[in-house]
């Protein structure tokens, strides 16, 4: 028996984390949403994960009949066996027993005689959770809103005393939020369903009101799939956190660290820029098949470049990826932004970390993320508690972010990243003695020296090789560099 004020689980673990551990029992909830929002799908999440405690639940139902619900639970592999479905048909077909099953037209019924039978199925069966699916039929039936509310009032008072949960379902079909209806439930969810121009519909939930205790406010994006309804709460950085030891992650590159002033920090960000080719991505992929080699475990998320395209890539400059999800491998996982939204990718990062023990993420690349927002004004604060995230937890977290441009133009990346970054390393090319080569260089590294110096990065068979510092030239961020006639002042430091 649920004790009152006591948590129940809602069947969907995200939302019980948003909720701070499920909903309160014997309370009387509104869920609603437009149709298709996945208002049902949720319901019956609610209601199997009480049966499965050995809990009565019942559903009734106005808008759908049995049949249907039982085809739309099969659909994602689930039985409503130990359900009691209560579906309202006309009164006298049922009596009887020898007419068709049809659903009561709104119209054709009295909302006394429909509220009667709802009133006696729950006296006769005690349920522990019930779902009422749809208050819009109600509505109908109550043909007027002050006879709606006190009806709903009704069935508010009805509960009081009784050991049930309750979960009322609204389609929004009446003009604007049912802001009376409400005022009278204990909580109220909202699911939101948005579809763009191109890719999957992003829906999302929020919690609007949740009466006697705290809960996680704002949008949370959700997903709707053949394994039913899963929902990612929105990341909250300052929730999460752990002591961990400072010092630097090497690569493996004597020239690069040197750069670096010996690697860059556990713990910190660092975000790779430069243009299409420059080499971003293998310079990232370096560090984390150094971290696969100190014993720990990196993970890649891809959203531009197919696993099979980088793995051979990189084994034709001679650099072997132990891949795997342990400690010492490097895990791929590639990302379609047309089908991943925002909250989901976050729960895919923290789920490498915590489930995995991801010590090193690289995210390639920054374009691909910002494809996946549905509003692109949001990505700044997002990526913001991504990284914050990450760092709280002793992470390394390194992002690729592609310009647009080859040879000229300004420096610029997605989302304007590169303030949020800890490190950021700048990549262009530049021509010389009739050939295209590239340059490599540290702008700004909030956890210690580094090199000012600029140096010539290129990829063969052996790996990544690095100049030492081009001191005789000028012009090299520009593209177009002058040699320097005699000693420059490198060379010279007296000059």
């Amino acid at each position: 028996m649920v004790l009152l004020g006591e948590r129940i689980a809602t069947g969907v673990s995200g939302l019980d984390d948003i909720l701070n551990g499920g909903l309160i029992g014997r309370r009387m909830y509104l869920l609603d949403g437009n149709p298709g929002a996945g208002k049902t799908t949720l319901a019956q999440h609610f209601l199997i994960e009480g049966a499965q405690r050995g809990e009565r639940c019942l559903y009734i139902t106005l808008s759908e009949t049995e049949e249907e619900l039982k085809q739309g639970a099969a659909s994602h592999g689930w039985s409503l066996e130990g359900i009691q479905i209560l579906e309202l048909k006309d009164a006298e077909s049922d009596l009887h027993g020898d007419g068709e099953l049809t659903m009561f037209h709104p119209s054709e019924v009295e909302l006394s005689e429909t509220m009667q039978r709802v009133l006696q199925t729950i006296e006769e069966t005690d349920p522990q959770r019930l779902v009422f699916d749809s208050l819009s039929e109600m509505r109908l039936l109550a043909q007027g809103q002050l006879r709606y509310r006190r009806q709903i009032l009704a069935l508010k008072q009805f509960f009081v005393g009784r050991h049930c949960t309750v979960l009322l379902l609204d389609d929004r079909t009446s003009e604007g939020p049912d802001l009376q209806l409400q005022s009278i439930a204990h909580g109220v969810i909202s699911l939101e369903h948005v579809a763009p121009v191109y890719g999957r519909a992003l829906r999302q939930l929020r919690v609007v009101k949740f009466r006697g205790s705290d809960f996680r406010s704002g949008f949370h994006h959700m997903r709707l799939h053949r394994e039913g309804v899963e929902v990612f709460p929105r990341l909250a950085a300052a929730e999460h956190g752990t002591a961990f030891a400072p010092g630097l992650l090497a690569s493996g590159v004597v020239a690069l660290d040197n750069l670096l002033g010996g690697g860059v920090a556990i713990g910190s960000s660092t975000l790779l820029i430069g243009p299409a080719g420059a080499g971003k991505s293998t310079l990232a992929l370096q560090y984390a098949m150094a971290a696969a080699r100190r014993g720990d475990h990196a993970r890649v998320f891809t959203f531009d470049e197919s696993r099979e395209t980088m793995l051979t890539r990189l084994k034709g400059l001679g650099m072997s990826v132990p891949e795997g999800f342990a400690a010492g491998q490097v895990g791929v996982t590639q990302v379609d932004p047309a089908e991943v939204s925002p909250g989901q990718f976050a729960h895919m990062v923290r789920s490498a970390v915590e489930r995995d023990g991801a010590k090193l993420v690289i995210i390639d690349s920054l374009n691909g993320y910002v494809n996946a927002m549905l509003d692109g004004h949001y990505l700044t604060a997002q990526l913001h508690e991504l990284l914050a995230y990450l760092g709280n937890l002793g992470v390394t977290s390194f992002l690729v972010a592609a310009q647009s441009g080859m040879i000229a133009g300004q420096m610029g990346t997605p989302g304007d990243a590169s303030y949020l970054a800890d490190c950021v390393i700048y990549l262009r090319f530049f021509e010389h003695a009739g050939k295209v080569k590239k340059a490599i260089s540290v702008l700004k590294k909030r956890t210690g020296a580094h090199e000012d110096s600029i140096r010539e990065i290129c990829f063969n068979a052996s790996g990544i090789n690095l100049s030492e510092p081009l001191t005789r030239f000028r012009g090299i961020l520009s593209g177009v560099p002058v040699e320097m006639e005699g000693d420059s002042l490198f060379d010279n430091p007296n000059a």
